[in-house]
């Protein structure tokens, strides 16, 4: 307890006192005149009893003050009797301001631990040299205005990134993952064949990473490079359906092969609706990873023929026929349907669920699990 504080600042029964003096009344008249006991008047001078809001109002009609005066004399009064606050308190606040620090404990990225140590963990994760520098890991949205990166994204490109390093794969290998393309298109009939996926681009040198993305973060993926050698693909998978999947999936690759993301780590926040197509205002490097996207989930000139007969009736048959002719899962079909004609309700039952499968083989962080890092 601040005593000195508490020294300085009365109980409100002083000024009440200096009040009677001031006009010459004893307890026993103010009593009379707030119709209460001169007990209950005598409590209240002597600070052993507070003031209450009805107390406040009476007074203040007493004495012809707004009651808000009395009310303040007591808070003034409560505020100074009590204690300082644990100084963690605002050093916790101020760690909650810039990231989601409760939500990251809870994910297991941090430990609860005082905010000393809470300190010495959060500038490890973000590799500062100290709690006030900003995290310099380069970084970009997929937005007009790239400084709108949340923090919710930017912890979760964090936490990609530290998982990464982790990783023990083969040098990159451009032509390997060139060649790897037609590995990956042959898994894309049977859902559950994408378990492969992880293997195959460890062994293009590719380290591929799923992390559960943090509340109120959008985000679906992200390509960077811990080294000129070293490509690190992250997927969120918060869309769990094999269209959205195999899309961004692609999107990324193609952004590992043209060697995007060496500067700056290329966030791909939401590939879905405008953000997935080729219009004017999606920049250039995103309009080559969302064309590459689109013909592997379905090979665009065949498909803008198949749509340009069929328009506007797709029947189920003619759609099972398009996809098995193509080598590809019809959801993968439908959702480049839906994409290029605005009909997101069409046989919505074909985009299963993807996740269940290739979490078990992939390096994962989210939905209970805590991927193992070197710290």
């Amino acid at each position: 307890m601040n005593m000195s504080t508490h020294n300085q600042i009365p109980n409100p029964g002083f000024f009440i006192k200096e009040e009677l003096d001031a006009r010459g009344w004893l307890q026993r008249d103010l009593a009379y005149i707030l119709g209460i006991p001169e007990q209950a008047v005598n409590m209240i001078l002597s600070g052993k009893r507070g003031i209450s809001s009805d107390m406040a109002k009476a007074l203040g009609q007493a004495f012809d003050v707004p009651a808000e005066f009395f009310l303040n004399l007591q808070k003034a009064y409560e505020l100074s009797k009590s204690g300082d606050p644990d100084p963690e308190i605002a050093r916790r606040a101020r760690f909650q301001d810039q990231f989601p620090i409760r939500e990251m404990i809870k994910r297991g990225w941090f430990e609860d631990l005082d905010a000393t140590l809470l300190e010495a963990q959060i500038i490890r994760f973000f590799e500062l040299s100290s709690a006030n520098e900003i995290p310099n890991l380069a970084h970009a949205a997929k937005k007009a205005d790239p400084t709108t990166t949340t923090p919710a994204q930017l912890a979760w490109l964090y936490r990609v990134n530290q998982i990464a390093k982790s990783m023990v794969v083969r040098r990159y290998s451009e032509k390997l993952l060139i060649s790897a393309l037609d590995s990956l298109e042959a898994l894309m009939v049977d859902p559950e064949e994408i378990r492969h996926i992880p293997k195959i681009l460890a062994e293009c040198g590719v380290r591929f990473v799923i992390v559960e993305k943090l509340p109120n973060a959008v985000i679906d993926g992200v390509c960077f490079w811990l080294n000129k050698s070293s490509p690190i693909i992250g997927m969120s998978i918060s869309k769990d359906r094999i269209d959205n999947f195999w899309f961004v999936l692609r999107h990324e690759i193609e952004h590992v092969l043209q060697k995007h993301g060496q500067k700056q780590a290329v966030i791909d926040a939401a590939l879905e609706g405008e953000a997935a197509g080729t219009g004017p205002s999606i920049p250039e490097q995103e309009r080559v990873a969302n064309v590459a996207a689109a013909n592997f989930c379905s090979p665009t000139e065949k498909m803008d023929s198949f749509i340009n007969r069929k328009s506007p009736y797709f029947s189920e048959r003619d759609i099972l026929a398009f996809a098995a002719k193509h080598q590809r899962h019809p959801g993968i079909v439908i959702g480049q349907i839906q994409h290029k004609t605005d009909r997101y309700n069409l046989l919505r039952k074909h985009l299963v669920k993807v996740r269940q499968f290739i979490l078990p083989t992939a390096m994962v962080d989210g939905w209970g699990d805590v991927a193992p890092v070197l710290i």
